[in-house]
Parts: structure tokens; sequence; C-alpha cells
């Protein structure tokens, strides 16, 4: 009987994805079950594979990793959720644990390091690799708490968050309006309110702004 855990990647770039799940397969407790290169492409493939665990980075095309991560939590509440990324300030770690995330490693990690970090994720305990760990500590003490004021980021409904991720990737109005099913205008009145809310006032600037914000890959 194969008493493997089942893990499902979803990870961006082809090169790492294939990289991991070599890594995986080679591990006598665990079993790749399944691979995703979007946001979107995760949630369908936790829907009909039902693994264990999906390591999920947070920068993907379309659908990024936070709202995925929202989803499978919504749907799959049982299902563990291990994010493995370049982002490691405390901004990214808290938004991806308020989430829904288990647990939170960065790709600077050791091999070693995510093997432990997945084993405490399957066994229930949350989990933070050392780095990621002493950087929100830091955090902590020096007073950034999770009540402070919000930015001008945190005003954007995730409908509008979708959107400007959207258009920094370079998608027309009818193309966002398609993909979330939504009419051109409403798409249109979302552009306007970002940019009305963010002060900024073209294309470009939203691009940057996103960027930034690690909402697309630089």
């Amino acid at each position: 009987m194969d008493n493997k855990k089942t893990i499902v990647i979803a990870e961006d770039h082809t090169i790492v994805r294939k990289g991991l799940r070599a890594l995986l397969d080679s591990h006598s407790d665990f079993k790749v079950i399944g691979e995703a290169e979007d946001g979107r492409m995760a949630i369908r493939c936790v829907d009909q594979l039902r693994p264990d665990i999906i390591l999920l980075d947070l920068t993907m095309p379309r659908t990024n990793g936070l709202e995925a991560i929202r989803e499978i939590k919504r749907q799959f509440p049982e299902i563990r959720v291990l994010v493995l990324t370049v982002h490691k300030t405390e901004e990214y770690v808290q938004a991806a644990l308020e989430a829904g995330a288990d647990g939170y490693v960065s790709k600077d990690d050791t091999h070693t390091e995510l093997i432990i970090a997945i084993k405490n994720v399957l066994a229930g305990k949350p989990y933070l690799s050392p780095g990621i760990s002493d950087r929100v500590i830091r955090g902590y003490l020096k007073g950034k708490k999770a009540t402070g004021p919000k930015t001008l980021f945190d005003t954007l409904t995730q409908r509008e968050q979708e959107v400007l991720k959207l258009i920094a990737e370079g998608y027309t109005n009818k193309s966002i309006g398609d993909y979330l099913c939504i009419s051109s205008k409403t798409v249109d009145k979302h552009r306007t309110n970002l940019m009305k809310k963010l002060d900024l006032h073209t294309t470009a600037a939203l691009t940057i702004y996103a960027l930034g914000k690690g909402l697309v890959a630089g």
C-alpha cells in the first residue's frame, strides 16, 4: 500500500517546478501528483487531485498566489498550503498567513529546510523557516503591528487588485473583461478607481506599482 503524502506544485517557472518535482519524488515519503503554472490552475489541480499539501509561489500569472490560497482554503480547508517564494518581507508573510497559508519558506532556504517545512505542515504545525521567522519577530519588536495604519494597497478591493494585476500583465480592457466575466465598461470603471485611489494616472504607472507590490514578476 502506498502511504506517501501527495503533493501539488504551483510555480510558474518551469525549471524551478521540475527541479522541485525531481527533489520531492526522490523522497521516500512524498509523491508529486500534479503541477500548476498559475493560481487558477493550482485551484483546479487541488479540486481534481485533492493532494495532502500544495507548494505554492506567491507571484504567478493571472490569479496570484494569495488569491489561490484564499480559494483553496475556502473550498478545501483540510488541504495544507506551504508558500515557497522569493518574498521575505513581513508584509508578504503576514498576507500569506492571513490568506490561510499553513507555512512559509523562502526559495533561498536549503532542500533540507524545505523537507522539514513540508513535514511540519503535514503534521498540522504552522511553520516559518528560521530566516522568515526572524524577520517577522524583528518586525513586531519594531512595532510594525497588523493593527497599524492601512497602506493605499489595502484600500483596494479584491476585484481591483485582480484588475491591477491583469493591467500590469498587459491585458486590454476587453481581455480582462472576458477573463473576469465582466464588461469592458466595468473594467474601465475599475481602472479609473485604481488611478484615483493610488493617485496614478497612466497604465505605465499602474504597472510599475504592481511590480513593486509583487503582483507580477519583474
